[in-house]
């Protein structure tokens, strides 16, 4: 009974120990084509593929700080495309706009428990995926995927430091940003991640870096004569209707008269990068507690800093991370989703 017992005790550990490892596999379906983004889920090509379920914790602005994610991938012979859903209790768009107070002036709205870089309050979800660019780029990413990059350190910022260990060493990052880029135009941010150490002046985002690009991206309004430089044409407030961002071809110059009291006006004017920094494409949407997202980015590309699918019987390594209404603290999870094409 007992010799029973301990079998059935070391079958019942492998088949957790199998779950768990066949939950961190992602296989990219073949299509004949490609899915439309727009139609994110309802597009009739993610029927094929099956997903694998990432639990996640420890993130700002989520129930208990957790949050599950599911990610469903398919290619064709030039494109891979990802889908991403997972919950987050609500939308947040409110990407510190200018607010028309009572007297008449104009007020930036932030986070007062901000000490730099960490604004939590009126800020704008987002995504990010890190790759490791190949099978042996970043050392420790097979087993301890993007921790390998993440760095507790004591320094003027509030939360840690990210970049490679080693000289040489490149990850690759794909980061929605959904009112600068990934919703209001949809376009992911293309960067990477090296070996520079934190620089309060010359680095203060360590190895976190922007692939190349020749033009677009998104800036800030700023104040004039106490008021914002533009607004968007719709001359509506972003809280009654309008958006939390501008789009450089609809930018027109402020009209105070058409705003009063707790209007709130995008603070950020959005175009499409263009060059290496605009390898990627998406569309996304939140509704009913969940935000589903899908990017696509061509199997290969002439920027050093990306990954490159170009060999189909390879795993790619990959972590994910979710951003409820916070610039850094994010939900995250242990070890790598391996990525692998079906034929």
């Amino acid at each position: 009974m007992k010799t029973l017992l301990k079998h059935s005790l070391v079958a019942a550990s492998l088949l957790i120990s199998l779950d768990a490892s066949a939950e961190r596999f992602l296989v990219a379906q073949k299509v004949e084509q490609g899915p439309v983004l727009e139609k994110l889920a309802a597009d009739p090509a993610w029927s094929a593929a099956k997903p694998v379920t990432i639990h996640m914790h420890s993130g700002s602005g989520f129930a208990d700080g957790k949050t599950t994610a599911n990610i469903k991938a398919v290619y064709t012979a030039d494109t891979l495309y990802l889908m991403f859903s997972y919950d987050d209790p609500t939308q947040s768009y409110r990407y510190s706009p200018y607010q028309k107070q009572s007297d008449g002036s104009w007020k930036r709205l932030t986070d007062p428990n901000d000490k730099g870089g960490d604004n939590n309050r009126f800020y704008e979800d987002k995504w990010a995926i890190f790759w490791n660019i190949d099978d042996s780029s970043i050392r420790g990413f097979k087993k301890r995927g993007c921790y390998a990059a993440c760095h507790d350190e004591v320094t003027t910022k509030p939360y840690g430091n990210k970049y490679t260990k080693n000289s040489g060493e490149i990850g690759d990052i794909w980061q929605m940003r959904s009112v600068r880029g990934g919703v209001s135009l949809g376009q992911p941010d293309n960067q990477y991640v090296d070996s520079t150490r934190y620089d309060k002046d010359k680095a203060p985002d360590s190895g976190r870096k922007s692939d190349a690009s020749t033009g677009g991206g998104y800036n800030e309004v700023k104040l004039v004569n106490g008021k914002p430089e533009f607004m968007n044409k719709d001359g509506k407030a972003a809280n009654k209707g309008g958006t939390y961002w501008i789009k450089l071809e609809d930018r027109v110059p402020f009209d105070d008269s058409k705003f009063v009291a707790g209007d709130e006006v995008a603070s950020v004017l959005v175009s499409k990068f263009t060059g290496d920094r605009g390898n990627l494409a998406g569309a996304g949407a939140w509704a009913d507690g969940k935000w589903t997202y899908v990017v696509a980015r061509k199997l290969t590309t002439a920027s050093p800093y990306d990954v490159q699918f170009k060999d189909l019987d390879a795993a790619y390594y990959f972590g994910f991370a979710a951003f409820d209404n916070s610039q850094v603290r994010h939900a995250i999870h242990k070890g790598p989703v391996i990525l692998r094409f079906a034929k």
